[in-house]
């Protein structure tokens, strides 16, 4: 979305408060089951990794 007080040139300018927010927001149901099983599918990678290496 580019601001119409600017023009396509200009570089675009971010606050470092907004820039430091790593703020996960999951709020559809579909979300959070794709993280939980993104994280349960790398305690897995983990724990067969460790039995057979």
């Amino acid at each position: 979305m580019t601001r119409p007080d600017r023009s396509p040139e200009q570089p675009i300018r971010i606050d470092a408060d907004k820039a430091r927010g790593a703020e996960i927001i999951l709020t559809k149901r579909r979300n959070r089951a794709i993280f939980i099983a993104g994280l349960v599918g790398f305690v897995l990678l983990a724990l067969i990794w460790g039995v057979l290496g």
